[in-house]
């Protein structure tokens, strides 16, 4: 009979891919290198590079801080800001989504896992948690999809971003370029993905029947011990009697063997 735990590897893999995946697109969300300015007046924005991402925007200046060395400014935002484009309100809401989606869907995996390791009576509910938790990393790896590639079409389009005069930043960039969290979030979604196809694939091993039977009484030998063969042969035992004189051995089926009757002296 197949065992469960064999069949289960590719899965297993998917976990880990899932994990990683999902650890990445948390840190993608909370980078501040998504879209990366590069600005010609370096009055204020002394490093001439200011980063945006989804959540706040930062540069380096050694005049807003400090004037005796450099420190990152930066200022935050949210959905409520008039400002904001589109791309970063729509990455906003998708990426926490993504997450959560994500979470949820490692919890299934490990259900799944656990159902298969444990050797569960009920195998039919394997395949279920494995698909949920498919479902669930294929939608957060679409949510992030649509996030950074909104983002990387701002960037390539070079889009401009009205922000207020306290930001102290211009309202368009010289020129721009994806940072690395777009680039952290396509690996996190092609991970999820991956990892979604591969609880897809699950199937259970044919025959698979983890309930316990008693083994027929043929199988069962005269001295308590048991065996099984593919070809249900029976094996032949015998118990000994002795008296006074003799040692007689009787076979399974109650006869006398005389082949093997002794004679004892005294």
């Amino acid at each position: 009979m197949p065992y469960l735990a064999h069949s289960a590897n590719l899965q297993l893999a998917g976990f880990a891919f899932a994990t990683v995946g999902w650890i990445l697109g948390s840190i993608s969300t909370g980078l501040v290198q998504w879209r990366v300015w590069h600005v010609s007046n370096t009055t204020v924005i002394t490093s001439g590079i200011a980063w945006i991402g989804i959540w706040r925007t930062c540069f380096f200046s050694n005049i807003l801080v400090s004037s005796n060395q450099e420190v990152m400014y930066c200022q935050g935002f949210s959905v409520q800001d008039s400002f904001v484009p589109q791309e970063i309100f729509v990455a906003q809401g998708l990426m926490i989504i993504a997450i959560i989606l994500a979470g949820t869907g490692k919890a299934f995996c490990v259900f799944g896992l656990k159902n298969v390791y444990q050797s569960t009576s009920n195998v039919t509910v394997i395949p279920q948690w494995f698909i949920a938790s498919g479902v669930l990393n294929v939608l957060s790896s679409v949510c992030i999809t649509i996030s950074v590639s909104w983002n990387v079409h701002s960037v390539i389009s070079n889009f401009s971003i009205s922000f207020p005069s306290s930001y102290e930043m211009p309202s368009s960039p010289e020129k721009q370029e994806a940072g690395a969290g777009i680039a952290v979030g396509f690996v996190s979604a092609i991970l999820l993905f991956v990892s979604g196809m591969f609880f897809f694939s699950y199937k259970l091993p044919f025959s698979v029947d983890p309930r316990v039977f008693p083994l027929p009484s043929d199988d069962i030998l005269c001295d308590g011990f048991s065996i099984t063969s593919s070809e249900r042969t029976k094996t032949k035992c015998s118990t000994s009697r002795r008296d006074s004189n003799q040692t007689t051995i009787i076979s399974c089926d109650g006869t006398i063997n005389d082949a093997f009757e002794l004679d004892e002296k005294l």
